[in-house]
C-alpha cells in the first residue's frame, strides 16, 4: 500500500540493498559556539542522482553543502565519496564543484574566460582547454556568446555560465545552492527543465539546496527534508507529498488541511477520530499503526476535495458543511477558503476545466466539502 514497498530496479538504486551509494554522510554534526547547525546526520546517495535538500532558512542545508564542497569542516562525523574519506581533504582536490547562488561571474571577463577559469589549474595545453570551454559553452547552449560579458546577458544565460563553469572541470558531484532563485517565475520553470535534461546528459550527481518545495519536487529523483539542523524525511517526491511521516513534513511541502484529533476506533484498514475542529468524527483508510485514545493529526490535501452544492450520497467519505469565505482564482484552478460551522477554514483546490467567467461556486455560497476515506493521512502528534 506504501510507497516504500516498490520493488528495486536500476532508476531507483536506493531501494537495492546490494547497491552501492557514491556519497555517505554519516552521523555529520556542525557545531558553532554552543550553536548546532547540522546535526548527526546521515544520508546515502547514489551516482546519477538529482538529490534535494529542502527546509526553511537556517535548518543547516546550506551548512551541509559547504561541508561537502570543504568550505566547512564537520564538527563530527563522516563524509565519503567514491569510498573517500573526504576529512583533510582541500576544496580543490575533492572530485566536487559548486555553483553558487550569486553566480559568482567576474564582470571583466567574458563568458568564454569565465567558463574555463577552473581549467587554470588543470595540466591542459591550450588547444585542449579551448576545446573544453567549447564543449561546455555548447552544452548549455550558449557557443554563439562566448564573447559577451555577464552584464550583456539575461538572467537565465548568467545561470547557464555559471553551470558550465561548474561543469567544465568534469566533478563527480554537483553541487547547487539556490540554483535559480534569482530568476522570474516563468524563466525558472523553464529552466528547471534544461537542468533535469542537462544532468541526464552529463550523467553527474547533482545535490540541490532549495527553500522552494514546488522546485525540489519538479527537479529531485529524491528529497531530504530538513528541520533545525537535522533531516525529518528522505523520499521521492510522490512519497514526501503523498506520504508525509510527520505533522511537519505535511505542512512544510505544499498546502495541506490538518485536523487534531483522538483516535475513537481501529477497524481493520479504517481508522475513526474523533475531531472537536470539526464537530464531527472523520474516518482514515489507514494500517494499524495507531490505538484508541492516541492524540493524531488528519492531513488532508487541498486538491483531494470535492466541493458542491448537494451533499454526497456515497458511502466512505468525510463530509462537512460550510460557506465560501475566501475565494482566488489562479487561472488554471480555483482556491477556496470555507469556513465550516465550527469555525474551522478548510482549504479546497478546484480545478478550472471549462472557459467562463461565471462562478459555479461564488462568495457567501452555502456548500459542501467532501473526501474519500483514502485521501487523507493519519500522522502523530
Amino acid at each position: 500500500m506504501i510507497a516504500n514497498q516498490q520493488k528495486p530496479n536500476p532508476e531507483r538504486p536506493w531501494l537495492d540493498p546490494a547497491a552501492t551509494p557514491q556519497i555517505v554522510i554519516n552521523g555529520v554534526s556542525k557545531t558553532y559556539g554552543g550553536f548546532t547547525a547540522v546535526d548527526n546526520i546521515s544520508l546515502s546517495i547514489y551516482k546519477g542522482e538529482m538529490f534535494a535538500l529542502v527546509g526553511a532558512s537556517g535548518c543547516g542545508k546550506t551548512t551541509l553543502l559547504r561541508m561537502l564542497a570543504g568550505f566547512a569542516n564537520q564538527t563530527s562525523g563522516q563524509i565519503t565519496i567514491d569510498g573517500i574519506e573526504m576529512a583533510g581533504v582541500p576544496p580543490h582536490e575533492r572530485p566536487v564543484n559548486m555553483m553558487f547562488q550569486s553566480y559568482a561571474l567576474f564582470p571583466h571577463m567574458t563568458v568564454e574566460k569565465n567558463v574555463g577559469y577552473g581549467l587554470k589549474r588543470m595540466d591542459l595545453d591550450s588547444s585542449a582547454k579551448k576545446q573544453r570551454v567549447k564543449d561546455a559553452l555548447d552544452m548549455v547552449q550558449l557557443g554563439h556568446l562566448g564573447q559577451r560579458k555577464p552584464h550583456q546577458l539575461s538572467g537565465g544565460q548568467r545561470q547557464r555560465v555559471a553551470l558550465a563553469r561548474a561543469l567544465i572541470r568534469r566533478p563527480k558531484v554537483l553541487l547547487l545552492d539556490e540554483p535559480l532563485s534569482a530568476l522570474d517565475k516563468k524563466l525558472r520553470e523553464k529552466t528547471q527543465f534544461e537542468l533535469m535534461d542537462l544532468q541526464h546528459q552529463v550523467g553527474i550527481t547533482f545535490i540541490v539546496v532549495t527553500h522552494d518545495q514546488d522546485e525540489a519536487m519538479a527537479l529531485a529523483t529524491r528529497i531530504a527534508v530538513m528541520d533545525r539542523g537535522k533531516v525529518v524525511q528522505v523520499g521521492t517526491p510522490s512519497e514526501i507529498y503523498e506520504f508525509p511521516q510527520s505533522r511537519f513534513v505535511a505542512d512544510f511541502v505544499g498546502t495541506t488541511n490538518l485536523f487534531e484529533g483522538t483516535v475513537v476506533t481501529c477497524e481493520p484498514g479504517l481508522i475513526t477520530v474523533n475531531c472537536a475542529e470539526t464537530g464531527c468524527d472523520l474516518v482514515v483508510d489507514d494500517v494499524g499503526r495507531f490505538t484508541p485514545g492516541q492524540k493524531v493529526w488528519v492531513a488532508l490535501r487541498p486538491e483531494k476535495i470535492r466541493l458542491s452544492k448537494q451533499p454526497s450520497a456515497g458511502g466512505r467519505v468525510n463530509q462537512l458543511k460550510g460557506m465560501v469565505w475566501e475565494l482566488g482564482y489562479l487561472g488554471n484552478r480555483s482556491t477556496y477558503q470555507i469556513k465550516t460551522a465550527t469555525g474551522k477554514i478548510v482549504t479546497v483546490f478546484a480545478q478550472n476545466e471549462r472557459r467562463t467567467s461565471e462562478w459555479s461556486i461564488d462568495w457567501s455560497d452555502e456548500v459542501y466539502v467532501t473526501w474519500s476515506v483514502d485521501a487523507a493521512v493519519l500522522l502523530h502528534t
